[in-house]
C-alpha cells in the first residue's frame, strides 16, 4: 500500500524459465514438472486455460490447490489426506522453501515445480503462459491454436500491458484501496478501459486478429469473475458485466468455447474472495448468486467473423480427473 492508500501488487516473482534449450538450467521435459494452480485465482486460471487449449495435459501435469488459504500459503485440501499426490506436500509453501529456506516473497499460484527436487522453478505468471506457447511447442496437441503468433506479438503485448494495468490489476486496485481518493481513481481508470475495450470489440470478435490469442485469455479471467466477485466485493459497481452488452457477449462467446468455460469453477472463485479477504468481508458470508445460467445465452458474436482456433481445432473434452464439479459450473448443470 502506498502512502496515499493506493494498492501496489508485489511483483517480485521467481523468474527462472523452463526453456527448450534449458538456458536457465531447466529444459522442457515432458512429465518432469508439475503446474500447481487454484481455480479461484485469475492469474492461475490463465495457465489452466492455455495448457488446455494447447493440449499440454500430459506433458505438464497439474495439481489443484483448494480455493482458500491462510497467511502461510495455499493448501492441497482437495486431495486425499490433504497432500498433493505427486509432490507429497500439504502446503505450496513447502516447495518455495525447498527452493529457498529464507524465501520471503509471495507464495503464489500458478507455480511450476520441479518434481525431482520438489522446488519451485517459477511463479512468473505472465511468462509461464507465453513459454507454454513458445518453448513447449513440440508437445502441443495436433490442431493447437497459435495463441502468440509471431506476426501479432507486438500488438498482443501492447494490449496485454494496458489490460493488466487497468483491468486485471485494476479491480484489485479498487478493491484494496486504502482511501476514497485512491479507490475513485482506480474505479474511473477501470471503467474507462472497459469502455475502450467495448469499442475495440464492437466490430471485432477477438482482441487481436481473428482468432483467440493470449490477449483474450488474459482479459477473460477477469471478466468471468466480474459479476460474481468484483462488482460487489471490490466495489467495481458502475455496471455489471451483464449490463455491458459488447463485453458481456464477448465473455459469453469465450466461455462457451472449449478450453475456457470448462475450466471455470464459480464455487471456488466465490469462496476464495469472500472467505479469504476478511478485511473486506469480515462476516465471511459467501453470496448465493448471481445466477449462472445466463453464461449459456446465445452471444451472436460469430457474425463478426473469425474462428476461435484459426486453422486448428477445439481441444478434446476435459479429462474426468480435471473436470470442474458439476454443481460448480453452468456448463454441466444446464438442462
Amino acid at each position: 500500500m502506498s502512502p496515499g492508500g493506493e494498492y501496489a501488487r508485489d511483483s517480485r516473482y521467481l523468474t527462472t524459465r523452463i526453456t527448450a534449450d534449458g538456458s536457465d538450467g531447466f529444459p522442457v521435459e515432458p512429465g518432469r514438472y508439475r503446474l500447481v494452480v487454484s481455480r479461484a485465482c485469475p492469474w492461475a486460471s490463465r495457465a489452466v486455460i492455455v495448457r488446455r487449449l494447447l493440449g499440454l495435459e500430459h506433458a505438464l501435469p497439474m495439481g489443484i490447490a483448494g480455493p482458500t488459504h491462510d497467511e502461510r500459503s495455499w493448501t492441497f485440501d482437495l486431495d486425499p489426506g490433504g497432500r498433493d499426490p505427486v509432490l507429497g506436500i500439504e502446503r505450496l509453501q513447502e516447495a518455495y522453501f525447498a527452493r529457498d529456506p529464507r524465501y520471503d516473497r509471495g507464495i503464489t499460484v500458478p507455480a511450476i515445480i520441479d518434481v525431482p527436487t520438489g522446488q519451485v522453478v517459477t511463479n512468473d505468471f505472465p511468462q509461464i503462459t507465453i513459454d507454454m506457447s513458445v518453448e513447449w511447442e513440440p508437445y502441443h496437441r495436433v490442431g493447437a491454436p497459435l495463441l502468440y503468433p509471431p506476426a501479432l506479438r507486438a500488438e498482443i503485448d501492447a494490449v496485454n500491458d494496458v489490460v493488466y494495468k487497468d483491468v486485471n490489476n485494476g479491480v484489485y486496485r479498487a478493491g484494496f484501496a486504502g482511501s476514497q481518493e485512491s479507490y475513485a481513481k482506480a474505479y474511473r481508470r477501470l471503467f474507462d478501459r472497459l469502455d475502450w475495450l467495448s469499442e475495440r470489440l464492437e466490430g471485432s470478435r477477438y482482441l487481436v486478429g481473428d482468432t483467440i490469442t493470449e490477449a483474450d485469455v488474459r482479459l477473460f479471467t477477469t471478466l468471468v469473475r466480474f459479476d460474481a466477485v468484483y462488482h460487489g466485493h471490490f466495489k467495481c459497481n458502475r455496471l455489471k458485466l451483464a449490463e455491458m452488452p459488447v463485453l458481456w457477449a464477448y465473455a459469453r462467446d469465450l466461455f462457451q468455447t472449449p478450453g475456457f468455460g470448462d475450466t471455470v469453477d464459480f464455487d471456488h472463485i466465490k469462496r476464495h474472495y469472500y472467505l479469504v479477504h476478511r478485511d473486506i468481508n469480515p462476516t465471511g458470508i459467501v453470496p448465493v448468486g448471481p445466477d449462472l445460467g445466463n453464461w449459456l445465452a446465445p452471444h451472436e458474436r460469430a457474425s463478426l467473423g473469425g474462428h476461435p482456433f484459426g486453422a486448428g481445432t477445439a481441444p478434446e473434452p476435459v479429462a474426468q480427473e480435471e473436470a470442474v464439479p458439476a454443481d460448480h459450473t453452468p456448463l454441466r448443470t444446464a438442462p
